[in-house]
Order: structure tokens, then sequence, then C-alpha cells
């Protein structure tokens, strides 16, 4: 199994020790689960790891993973901050008493009213993209007097060689100011003239489902460096340096485990290393995990609905789910593991194709996967689905979402409730 919280007792896929046959047939499906211990689990590794091998960290749940008031209360409790890219996370982070401090407000294209309204909540952060954005948190701050706490956005001009969707740092990216062309030291020269603004460091982002650590280094030998440089050319010593998240997870057997203690380790040593040689002091340092928080804490269970095969060509398995619940595959080919929750103990015969229940040929969540035969009423498991699942769903075919049901121990509980029919048609006037 992938993970230590998936396994098999008596013919049935087990999911944080719980039959997840039983979950499906008490909540119904699509059903998002959440390992409530697991999700704390990771949120731990990050807290524990940074504080015992950094002078100065903070680990940043990087709400686009999965945003709802549950997860913010878990994370919180767990001793993480949070960044969030929008109004929209703000609010529910904001709902669920999240610590507005410990918020950092990312995002390359932030409307001004999402600035105002950060203002207003007190959050702790601007991650500033560019001078546009620069000029705007500095007119709104002055109007609500208030001097604002912001980072800069840089563009190190790092290919992590990630799917392309994913690839953040290249110097071509639509994030951040580019180091390489200049531009990132006037970036810093007009916000170091701007009087309702209080300049504290960096952030770099090199993209996500990252497994080479060496890419995190070469991320942090060009930022120190940059830090070194400006304080020779304009005096300023950058207190914070933010490295972004990127940590890969398992979604399949093929995929490398990540030691994430062990690497935030020994990225804590590049880093010492890096500020001798450039003599500069160790700055804050900040990484923003949400995959690796969420994503091998959460599955997805459906209903089987019907079987096709098609004589020399495919077979389908097709499921009440799809796209509309799990869009990766869709969008990037992304690989997933899939089993038959009730026939979990029985070796895969024929390939087969998960096709969803949208009107849409692109709609799959795998293809040429070896399953026990599929039958009508089968429950079907796709692991590791925690992260850009439920954040990424839609409504497309006016289909309602999924609940997320979070599995803690003995107990289980609704911590988002299906949607319904009438809230498709809340909002139509």
């Amino acid at each position: 199994m992938l993970y230590e919280n998936t396994t098999v007792k008596n013919g049935r896929l087990q999911f944080a020790g719980r039959d997840t046959v039983k979950l499906a047939e008490k909540y119904g499906t699509p059903l998002y689960l959440m390992d409530e211990a697991k999700l704390r689990a990771n949120c731990r590794t990050y807290v524990n790891a940074m504080a015992e091998h950094f002078e100065k960290a903070i680990p940043l749940y990087a709400s686009k993973a999965l945003s709802c008031k549950r997860i913010y209360e878990i994370v919180a409790e767990e001793g993480m901050g949070a960044d969030v890219v929008s109004a929209g996370e703000l609010y529910i982070a904001k709902k669920a008493n999240f610590p507005m401090e410990k918020i950092f407000f990312h995002g390359n294209s932030k409307p001004e009213s999402e600035i105002e309204y950060a203002v207003e909540c007190g959050i702790g952060y601007f991650v500033i993209d560019n001078p546009e954005e620069l000029d705007a948190v500095n007119d709104i701050a002055g109007r609500h007097s208030v001097k604002q706490k912001a980072i800069l956005r840089l563009t190190p001009g790092i290919d992590p060689h990630t799917f392309a969707a994913v690839s953040t740092g290249k110097v071509d990216s639509k994030f951040g100011v580019a180091i390489a062309t200049g531009q990132a030291e006037e970036f810093l020269k007009a916000a170091l003239s701007k009087e309702n603004i209080e300049v504290c460091g960096y952030h770099a982002h090199v993209g996500s489902q990252v497994f080479e650590s060496t890419v995190f280094y070469d991320e942090a030998d060009i930022m120190i460096e940059f830090v070194a440089r400006m304080r020779e050319k304009l005096g300023y010593t950058a207190g914070i340096v933010n490295l972004g998240g990127g940590y890969g997870v398992r979604y399949t057997e093929s995929d490398p485990h990540v030691d994430i203690a062990d690497e935030l380790r020994k990225v804590s040593e590049h880093i010492k290393s890096a500020c001798e040689k450039y003599d500069v002091p160790m700055p804050c340092v900040i990484v923003e995990p949400g995959r690796s928080i969420v994503a091998n804490a959460g599955m997805t269970l459906y209903t089987v609905q019907a079987v096709k095969n098609i004589p020399e060509y495919k077979n389908y398995v097709l499921i009440d789910g799809g796209m509309t619940d799990n869009p990766r595959y869709a969008l990037y080919r992304s690989s997933y593991t899939v089993m038959l929750a009730n026939k979990a103990d029985k070796a895969g015969e024929l390939e087969y194709t998960i096709g969803g229940r949208c009107c849409e040929s692109g709609d799959m969540i795998q293809e040429n996967v070896k399953l026990p035969t599929p039958e009508k009423g089968d429950t079907l498991a796709v692991l590791t689905t925690g992260a850009y699942n439920y954040s990424m769903s839609s409504n497309y075919n006016a289909v309602p979402r999924p609940p997320i049901v979070m599995v803690d121990g003995e107990n289980d509980y609704v911590a988002v409730r299906r949607e319904t029919f009438e809230d498709l048609a809340a909002r139509d006037m």
C-alpha cells in the first residue's frame, strides 16, 4: 500500500482504520474522506522539523490545496500559518477564526477590492507580485492608516522539471519579478520607497510536486546571493526568505518517497552554508506545503454505475463522479492509484479506463488500471485525493459537489456537507 493509513481487512479497503465500503454506504458517493490523524501528523512533520533545524522558521499551509473551515481549524491547532490566494480563501479562514496575523496573501493578479478586504481583516503579510500591486497595497494601506508588512515575490529563474502547468520559478513565469533581468532590484527600490509598506523579505516558488531536493538548494543559493547583493547596493537586508512549497507526494507505487523532515534538515544546512558564504545573517525561513499536508490524508469513493467491454479495443468502468470532483486527470493526466474497495484482496485481471459521468469525452479519472472483475454497485476508491480535488471541483453538468467527511479514530463527521439541487439554483434570479 502507498501509505500506512491504507490497508486491507476481510477483503475490504480500510482507510484510517475504517471500512471504506461502510463509509460509502453511510454517506453515499461520491465521497471525499479525510484522515484527521494523518493530516495532523503531516502538519507536525513540518512544524517539528523546522523548529529543530532552523533558527527562525514559519511553515505555512498552502490553502489552495484544500480550503474549508475544518482544515483551517486543524492547521491553526497544529501551529502553522497559512497562505491564501484569494479573498474567498481569506474569508473561509476568518470564519474558522484563523489568526489573521499568520496569514500571507499570495496571488499575481489581486483585485483592489480583495486587497482592501485583506487590509481590513488585518492580515499579517502581503506577498506582492508586481509594481502595480505594490502601488495598490501602498495606497489602500495608507487610506486605512496601516503600515502593511509585505514580502516581494521574485522569480529565481529555475526550471524544476515538473509538469509545465505547476512550474512557477522560471524567468518567463507569470508570477513574480525576475532577478536575472535586473527588474527585481528595481522592484525592491520602489518597495522601499513606499511609506505605507514595510518590506520584510523575499518570496520565491519553483513549482509543485518536486522530488529533486537540488531544486530547493539552487533556489536558496540564488535568494541568499540576492539578499547579500541588495544589502551592498541598497543597504537593505531581508529578514524573511520564503522558499515556497512543492515537495512531492506518492500517487502511485512508482513515485519516490520523500523524507520531508530529513530534506528540511538538508535545506537548513544548505542555507546556513550560503549565509556564511555571503556573510549575511540567517533569515527567517518560510516554506509553504499544501499538497504534502493534505494529499495522502484524502481518498475519494465512488459507486460503479456500469461496465463496458469493447472487444479488442477498451474496457470502461463508469462511476457516479468524475471531472466535477477531480479534474486533475483531464487537466494534467495525473496518475492515481485506483482500487475496488469491496474486492481489495483480489488481483487485477484486465485493464480498465475509469470514466466519469460528465458529457465530456475527456472526463476520465485514470486509464489502463488493472482491476478485478468490476460489477455495477462496486465501491471504487481513488487514493491520495486530499489535494486539488475538492478545491478544483465544479458544478459542470449541474452536478452537486460531494461532501468531505473527516475520519478520526472511531469517529467520523461531516466537515463539508454534500451540495443539494437547491444549492445549484440558490443564486439564480
